[in-house]
């Protein structure tokens, strides 16, 4: 089954302490830094992620791009990002597809529960991103780990004999 996540950017930068924090000087190193974490949670999970950033107070159609293989939207003038994600789970609500939004507006909260939408709050998703990190780095670890293997059928003595003269050892 398809999941797709729904994120209200702002939302959760204004609560995860190191995007907040980040926030205060340079709002856009907050929103790079929220799109390459949840880039990562895409690649992890295989759910497919949405973020989107409120552009109400900017003049414009609104922007719609792709960072990180992973969608981001700013809504069109005078648009919420709450407004943008109900309307995004109701042209996207399928029978074969579970559908998360990543807030914690509690009043979005609700309206999403309506729709039909599982919801995931701000501190529910750090801690599944933390551990998603920690999983990562245990991959990563086990990838180092495993020796090179050849194409070739050779035997444990002769891959031992060729690595030593790989590294110049003899």
């Amino acid at each position: 089954m398809k999941s797709l996540l729904f994120v209200d950017g702002y939302n959760i930068i204004g609560d995860w302490p190191e995007l907040k924090q980040l926030q205060e000087n340079d709002l856009e190193s907050a929103r790079d830094h929220l799109i390459e974490k949840m880039a990562e949670y895409q690649a992890y999970t295989g759910t497919e992620v949405t973020i989107i950033f409120d552009a109400h107070m900017v003049p414009g159609l609104g922007k719609k791009y792709e960072q990180f293989d992973l969608r981001v939207l700013y809504t069109k003038e005078k648009e919420t990002a709450d407004e943008c994600i109900e309307r995004l789970v109701n042209e996207t609500k399928r029978i074969d597809r579970q559908i998360y939004v990543a807030t914690s507006d509690f009043v979005e909260q609700r309206v999403i529960f309506a729709s039909g939408a599982y919801r995931k709050s701000a501190r529910e998703l750090r801690t599944e991103m933390e551990q998603i990190e920690k999983g990562i780095a245990v991959d990563v670890e086990k990838t180092k780990r495993v020796k090179a293997k050849t194409k070739l059928p050779i035997s444990e003595e002769m891959a031992e004999l060729f690595e030593k003269w790989r590294r110049g050892k003899r």
